[in-house]
């Protein structure tokens, strides 16, 4: 029996190993050496095995190519010796045409013609004819045409006038394609050469007509396949096939007019769906072209033992790799396993982020955490923070404040000012204007930097509204006052804009602050400004600051200042609950510091009530107005103050929702026109931003937040649904269903198909056309 200590000490070694085998890293590492091993033996193996198919190939297509040159030398010897034979009868003073018309001397033409006939010993049957003569002559002695080509030989393909129009027709010798010629009742099948006489005369009287065998010409080229299984042809100069035999192995009509065209040599293709190892000749003769065809398939077989030898050996080599591979991985895991367990150690932090992941991902998981703040300085992050702090404020949120950091928006504490510019441009005289200047903008003000007066300017597209917002700031210590450095800012992005831009735009200048949280303030006041610009000046700049010269005093009567109210409303027409509020509170407190008569105070809190039902009433708020004895009756300005905010948050609720949903509107009738008109090549985010007046950023930005996707990529998806939807339900060809659906670059289309789908079109319509389309 095991005495404790040894059994704590196994149950030890069982743990280790048992943690060991737990470790994915250690997994990682084991199969990482082994497919360091496997990989190029496996590479190896395949080619060797790959050489010995190759090497058994190409001894066996360089044999058929000697043997088709020894087949096409023997034919063309053949051809070249009926064409001889020809040109002896064209000379052949017994075979003229009055010798073989004569009474006494056509016996003699007969019998020349049987001699002419038992010199070639693959010739059938040899006619002699003259053009335009009702008669043709043989050794057999002479016939009638409709005896010879109507009776005694009956072509399945020709009939005789036919034939007849052939003969006189010839200028060349012309090899008619194999037939089946019943010949006194019994079918063979069998070639037909017409040889016109006299050879070379560009106007022959006469025709000689040579039957032959098919199996004649066959028989030689069969002999090449031995005992593969395959095809071989014969084709003429013009690419028509004259005769051919096959091994099991047939070849379609498609495949045939390739394998007209080949040039000699030896050839890989495709051929029915079957890879096949293809030879070829074409004879500097006639023009003819031998091939033979067979499947690549069949030299696998042929090398069956030295594949089985091969998987023996790869076995055993691939065991003992696999078992050094788990040996040394180990071995090279022990020291990542000491500095777990030295991390385990000094932090349960680390600990815990050890223990869930894995070793290599704990230490990515710390390098991430740079990577990440990387990412976040994207241009994308950056307009956000922007458009958050220009709107909003800096929020209270350690999140924000990180990001707003990341994007190096923060501002020095005491050391910085900053204020907020709108740009905007109302009379264009082209819609694509407005496109194009946000684009210049958005260029220019990335990051625009004035080192002489220590500021920076970072710009944000403010679309649908026209719109383009600066955040600008500099440093707060200077000998001039504020407002004139302010202006002196200002009239530097105007000359960084430049002047042909310049001419178009009009600005309004927010006051400047110390913080970024009150820039959403400033913001609004630059909208106030710009509100408050007298039409038609294009090139106009305003500042808020500026709006109380404008006021007027009329004795010793008080009257709400402008330019506080008119950044009330438009606190209020902006939704900015933060803003609208904090202006209320302004203007009740200057009203409560100054002493006015008891009818004229109740006058200036009717005025401040008065803008609010004002803007309430332009959003529609009809149960405001319902109620307005209840916010006339009020005692105290606390209880005014108090309903007037009050009014003022459900007033900034209903702009949110106005705006809310006009978005998803405009977004809305975007989709919905996308989906009808994706098809149409012309289509792009251009111009659907174009023909809806917004700008292409914006665009983007507010399609992928609604659709989940980009632009393309919901494009991309509908043609792609169509273009299955087209495959499965309808027999037309690929390239007309892709110019239906808008896609004018097929075979980029096809590349992008198969990467998706993992099949090209042509097979996603094999795999589900059968089972989809309903049987006519």
């Amino acid at each position: 029996m095991w005495n404790p200590a040894n059994k704590r000490a196994f149950v030890s070694r069982v743990r280790l190993n048992w943690s060991h085998f737990k470790s994915k890293l250690l997994f990682k590492y084991t199969l990482s050496y082994i497919l360091i091993f496997l990989i190029p033996l496996t590479g190896v193996t395949a080619s060797v095995y790959e050489s010995a198919v190759r090497s058994l190939r190409t001894e066996i297509e360089q044999s058929n190519l000697n043997q088709l040159n020894q087949v096409k030398r023997t034919l063309d010897g053949r051809i070249a010796e009926l064409q001889e034979i020809a040109g002896r009868i064209a000379y052949d003073e017994h075979l003229t045409s009055y010798m073989v018309h004569h009474d006494y001397y056509g016996m003699e033409a007969i019998q020349t013609l049987a001699n002419y006939k038992a010199s070639s010993s693959i010739l059938q049957d040899l006619f002699l004819y003259f053009h335009d003569d009702p008669v043709v002559y043989s050794y057999r002695g002479l016939m009638n045409l409709d005896v010879a080509f109507g009776s005694t030989y009956q072509f399945s393909h020709a009939s005789r006038q036919e034939l007849t129009r052939e003969m006189n027709a010839a200028i060349q010798p012309v090899m008619r394609p194999a037939e089946q010629v019943t010949i006194n009742a019994r079918q063979e099948t069998m070639l037909t050469l017409l040889v016109p006489i006299k050879p070379n005369n560009p106007f022959p009287y006469g025709t000689v007509v040579y039957l032959m065998k098919e199996s004649n010409l066959t028989g030689m080229m069969a002999s090449i396949l031995n005992d593969f299984s395959g095809s071989s042809y014969i084709f003429d100069a013009q690419g028509i096939k004259l005769t051919g035999t096959s091994h099991g192995e047939t070849v379609d009509r498609a495949g045939l007019n390739r394998l007209a065209s080949l040039s000699t040599g030896i050839h890989s293709l495709t051929l029915g769906g079957k890879q096949q190892s293809v030879v070829a000749v074409k004879s500097e003769t006639n023009g003819w072209i031998y091939v033979t065809t067979m499947p690549s398939r069949q030299f696998f077989s042929r090398v069956a033992h030295i594949r089985s030898l091969i998987l023996v050996v790869f076995c055993f080599v691939g065991l003992i790799g696999i078992a050094a591979a788990m040996v040394l991985a180990r071995r090279q895991y022990h020291p990542i396993k000491n500095l777990m367990e030295f991390v385990k150690l000094r932090g349960t932090g680390a600990a815990e982020a050890a223990d869930s992941r894995n070793e290599w991902d704990w230490i990515r998981h710390t390098i991430h955490e740079y990577s990440a703040r990387a990412d976040m300085q994207q241009p994308y992050v950056r307009n956000q923070c922007l458009l958050l702090l220009l709107k909003h404020g800096k929020p209270e949120d350690p999140e924000i404040e990180r990001l707003v950091q990341s994007a190096g928006l923060e501002l020095a504490p005491g050391k910085s000012l900053c204020f907020s510019v709108i740009l905007t441009w109302e009379e264009l005289p082209e819609s694509g204007s407005s496109r194009m200047i946000v684009a210049q903008l958005a260029e220019r003000f990335r990051e625009a930097m004035f080192p002489q007066w220590g500021a920076r300017a970072y710009g944000v597209d403010l679309s649908p509204s026209e719109r383009f917002a600066l955040m600008v700031s500099m440093s707060a210590e200077g000998v001039e006052p504020i407002q004139a450095r302010v202006e002196q800012v200002v009239d530097a992005v105007l000359a960084y804009i430049g002047d042909e831009l310049r001419k178009q735009l009009s600005l309004g200048v927010g006051t400047p602050y110390d913080s970024l949280g009150e820039l959403n303030q400033s913001f609004i006041e630059a909208a106030t400004a710009l509100q408050f610009r007298l039409m038609g000046e294009q090139g106009r700049v305003t500042y808020f600051e500026r709006l109380a010269q404008q006021e007027h005093a009329s004795g010793d009567a008080y009257w709400l200042p402008k330019k506080s109210m008119l950044k009330l409303e438009q606190s209020l027409k902006q939704g900015n609950e933060a803003v609208a509020a904090q202006t209320l509170h302004g203007l009740v407190e200057e009203i409560r510091g100054v002493n006015l008569s008891v009818s004229l105070l109740r006058c200036v809190c009717f005025d401040l009530l008065n803008a609010l039902l004002r803007t309430a009433s332009e959003y529609g708020m009809t149960d405001v107005l319902n109620n307005i004895p209840g916010f006339t009756s009020f005692e105290t300005l606390e209880e005014l103050e108090s309903q007037l905010i009050e009014l003022s948050s459900r007033i900034c609720r209903q702009v949110e929702r106005n705006t809310e949903t006009e978005q998803q509107s405009l977004i809305e009738n975007i989709v919905e026109y996308v989906d009808s008109q994706y098809a149409d090549y012309t289509l792009s985010l251009e111009h659907i931003a174009l023909k809806y007046s917004v700008s292409t950023s914006y665009l983007s930005r507010s399609f992928k937040d609604k659709m989940g996707m980009t632009f393309s990529q919901y494009i991309w998806r509908l043609r792609t649904d169509e273009v299955m939807r087209q495959l499965v339900t309808t027999s037309a060809p690929l390239k007309e269903i892709i110019e239906r659906v808008g896609y004018l670059d097929a075979p980029n289309f096809i590349r992008k198909f198969k990467n998706e789908t993992g099949y090209t079109p042509g097979q996603y319509r094999k795999l589900y056309a059968q089972v989809n389309v309903p049987a006519d």
